[in-house]
């Protein structure tokens, strides 16, 4: 790739930010903290399964100059219509999510007076400011700041603890069993590993808004390796949250608390009495980057999806003024309804974040068929589409994850 524009690089590792988060932090590191390893399998075949559907959203984008969103519109207004109600539908769970933990973190690093709730709102509007006076420019060279902090020091803590720890048969307690709490725990990791699907609209929208902010209009090959670049490093990542939890927690047999606030201190604690005091410092960084860089991408996403969404249901609604005034609503709900969630779920985090990710494991059929179907459309030139045996493994994908959703709806309802 020695002629890779460099200008190319950017969506992806903005995904990357949106997709290590709660996935990777707080369900990777519960993985390997109750199983050890067993479940590694598990977090490699979620990513093989989902990879061609957040693949489609740069490759769209890339090949028509439209977003998926557009995609969606020349299926017809159903199309856009069922994004809408998914969207709307998941939205504040989901940012009130990630919200949740990283106030969490705030809170056990610097531990202060301030209510959560109060923190909660302080740190949106401090996320809101950002996206709108920085805007995608902003946005873009934070994240790549955040994502380097992140990944140093984060790999820093998993050779340090690999170095450290004393050798621990695994294999000789809590082993993985076909029940019904731990496939409820198996389908909350895999709705949001490496993340939700939705998180592939909003990369085809970062995706132009990258070639708008540069005028560079990248190669397939260069989007495609910006994507890759973001998304295997999310595969890695999630390994070493396990591997963290694994190696570190698992031996010591404790359980996380459900509180936000409860599970930073246990997670901070149990790192710097197995490795060190001395490596607060790195882990604190590594807990609070990756969950600010989540916190503020979903919030910076939303917005942007939705404007577009209304703009193809109500095309009068597509002019400047309202678009603008649009955005600041969608930004005062989604802040409002996160704030109303958290106050609602106050010392419930893993109740909250188990919540958001099993809706969005069983939206992501449905939101995986739409962009498959949107990259087989007639408009995408065949160069772009993709190839045989990336549509046999969105096919076998497909299959595969509406097959478990329909198993743990049934579950659910006694049937199963």
């Amino acid at each position: 790739m020695r002629k890779l524009n460099w200008k190319s690089i950017g969506p992806g590792l903005m995904w990357a930010g949106a997709a290590i988060g709660v996935s990777h932090l707080v369900q990777s590191t519960r993985a390997g903290a109750d199983f050890g390893f067993q479940l590694a399998g598990v977090l490699l075949i979620a990513n093989l399964i989902k990879y061609p559907f957040f693949q489609f959203g740069p490759r769209y984008a890339i090949a028509t100059g439209e977003s998926l969103i557009d995609g969606y519109r020349r299926m017809g207004k159903w199309a856009v219509v069922l994004f809408l109600l998914l969207t709307v539908g998941t939205m504040f769970t989901i940012q009130a999510a990630v919200t949740s933990v990283t106030v969490g973190i705030i809170n056990s690093i610097f531990p202060s007076s301030f209510s959560t709730v109060q923190i909660t709102i302080f740190l949106l509007l401090l996320c809101a400011v950002i996206v709108l006076v920085g805007h995608y420019k902003a946005l873009d060279r934070l994240m790549k700041v955040i994502i380097l902090l992140l990944s140093l020091s984060t790999l820093i803590a998993f050779v340090v603890a690999l170095t450290s720890m004393e050798p621990t048969n695994f294999a000789q307690s809590n082993s993985f069993e076909w029940n019904v709490s731990n496939v409820a725990f198996l389908i909350a990791l895999v709705g949001w590993m490496p993340s939700a699907i939705d998180i592939s609209v909003w990369n085809s929208l970062w995706t132009l808004a990258k070639i708008k902010s540069t005028g560079y209009r990248p190669k397939l090959k260069e989007v495609l390796f910006d994507f890759n670049l973001g998304y295997f490093g999310t595969v890695i990542m999630s390994l070493i949250f396990l591997g963290l939890g694994a190696l570190v927690m698992y031996p010591s047999g404790e359980s996380f608390d459900a509180g936000g606030t409860q599970f930073a201190n246990q997670f901070f604690a149990l790192y710097t009495q197995s490795i060190g005091s001395w490596a607060f410092v790195i882990i604190a960084t590594a807990a609070l980057a990756t969950m600010f860089s989540t916190t503020l991408t979903v919030l910076d996403a939303y917005p942007r999806v939705l404007n577009p969404v209304i703009g193809a249901i109500i095309p009068r609604a597509n002019k400047a003024s309202t678009l603008r005034k649009l955005n600041y609503l969608w930004i005062v709900l989604l802040v409002t309804g996160a704030v109303v969630l958290i106050s609602e779920f106050s010392g419930k985090m893993k109740l909250l974040v188990d919540l958001a990710t099993t809706i969005s494991f069983i939206t992501a059929p449905v939101l995986g068929f739409l962009n498959l179907k949107a990259i087989l459309g007639k408009n995408v030139k065949k160069q772009y589409q993709p190839s045989k045996s990336l549509r046999i493994l969105s096919w076998f994908s497909l299959t595969v994850l509406a097959f478990f959703a329909l198993y743990y709806i049934l579950m659910k309802a006694g049937i199963a």
